[in-house]
């Protein structure tokens, strides 16, 4: 899966309400099994129901926020995803969730969820593609510190309809929020719960990111791997220190909308500033100069024309070329910044 588009979002939302009767708009409501459930200070409480929903594609995602008041039995299923042709449950085990498929993997021990004062809400997002492959994310980690994949995956067991379902049947739990989409089988960093979120980290940065990783030509994919090119979550002198030049790092400085496209808010164009730092080192500093120059034009002929062309969604309208000249005799590493300026035509009505 790739980051999501502005055509898909999350098309079912839930922040405490009534599942069958939602607020907001291209927000579709839930079918109820059980009665057992209603609203508590803003979050929607369940002893003994489950809402259901029958897409007509093949790759989902669900992200709930849940907290236990008591806990559900074992083997009671809290979230599950059925494309037809597979299916994939979250129960709970204990202090602990399974992922269930054609086979069974359990997550560390989630104590603090079942803790009883001040207990911890817990975030699980499931995914469901459409070959059957599934995942469950646990707060929203991909990786630890140690850039370990922490996150749960099997293949789906044999499924029968599709469908996409939470709910508990024992226990109390509290539903904070819930999110679901048809339109594909998104991981963190490529659909985030929060609509601006996803506009702006994942759809203006790490989307650009992704371009220039994916590029063809010569000295991008050539003098750089996928890990020299990332978003500058930390461009201090120390991190930058670690790192071994070649490398772009890519920062979105900020985003705004200057007029509504539309009254009432309902579509708006959005004008953003991406940056892109690209540092070089060379054996004497005209090689490192006329080094990251070739990169940054490269970076510039890619995001032209893959990103800033389409005038009814994105487009390119401004660009500023910052080149690093030498002013020490020790400095052998040069730095370039290229700044973009878009502009991007958002349907506001997907919150």
């Amino acid at each position: 899966m790739a980051i999501a588009t502005t055509e898909q979002f999350w098309n079912h939302r839930l922040n405490g309400e009534d599942p069958t009767s939602p607020t907001g708009e291209n927000n579709n409501a839930w079918t109820a099994t059980g009665s057992g459930a209603s609203e508590v200070d803003k979050y929607w409480v369940v002893t003994d129901a489950r809402y259901n929903v029958t897409p007509t594609t093949d790759a989902y995602t669900l992200f709930t926020v849940l907290q236990y008041t008591s806990t559900p039995s074992n083997d009671e299923i809290l979230m599950s995803l059925d494309n037809g042709t597979k299916k994939v449950e979250v129960k709970v085990f204990g202090t602990k969730v399974k992922l269930v498929g054609a086979t069974t993997v359990t997550s560390i021990d989630l104590d603090p969820l079942m803790a009883e004062e001040n207990p911890v809400p817990l975030a699980l997002r499931l995914t469901l593609d459409a070959s059957g492959n599934a995942r469950l994310y646990l707060r929203e980690m991909i990786e630890d510190d140690d850039a370990q994949t922490v996150y749960l995956s099997v293949v789906g067991a044999s499924g029968s309809s599709r469908n996409i379902e939470w709910g508990n049947n024992s226990g109390n739990i509290k539903w904070a929020s819930v999110y679901a989409t048809d339109k594909g089988a998104f991981s963190p960093l490529e659909l985030a719960p929060s609509d601006l979120a996803t506009d702006t980290l994942l759809r203006m940065g790490l989307s650009i990111v992704e371009s220039l990783r994916n590029s063809r030509r010569a000295h991008l994919k050539t003098y750089l791997d996928a890990g020299s090119i990332r978003y500058g979550y930390d461009i201090s002198q120390e991190m930058l220190s670690r790192s071994i030049p070649p490398f772009i790092h890519v920062l979105l400085r900020g985003l705004g909308s200057p007029t509504f496209a539309a009254l009432g808010g309902g579509r708006i164009d959005q004008e953003y500033d991406v940056l892109i730092y690209v540092t070089t080192r060379g054996t004497t500093y005209e090689d490192a100069y006329r080094l990251g120059l070739n990169i940054l034009g490269e970076c510039f002929d890619e995001l032209y024309t893959t990103t800033g062309l389409n005038g009814t969604t994105d487009s390119l309208y401004e660009y500023q070329l910052e080149l690093q000249t030498r002013s020490d005799d020790e400095t052998t590493v040069c730095t370039h910044l290229l700044t973009l300026t878009y502009m991007r035509r958002l349907n506001m009505r997907h919150r």
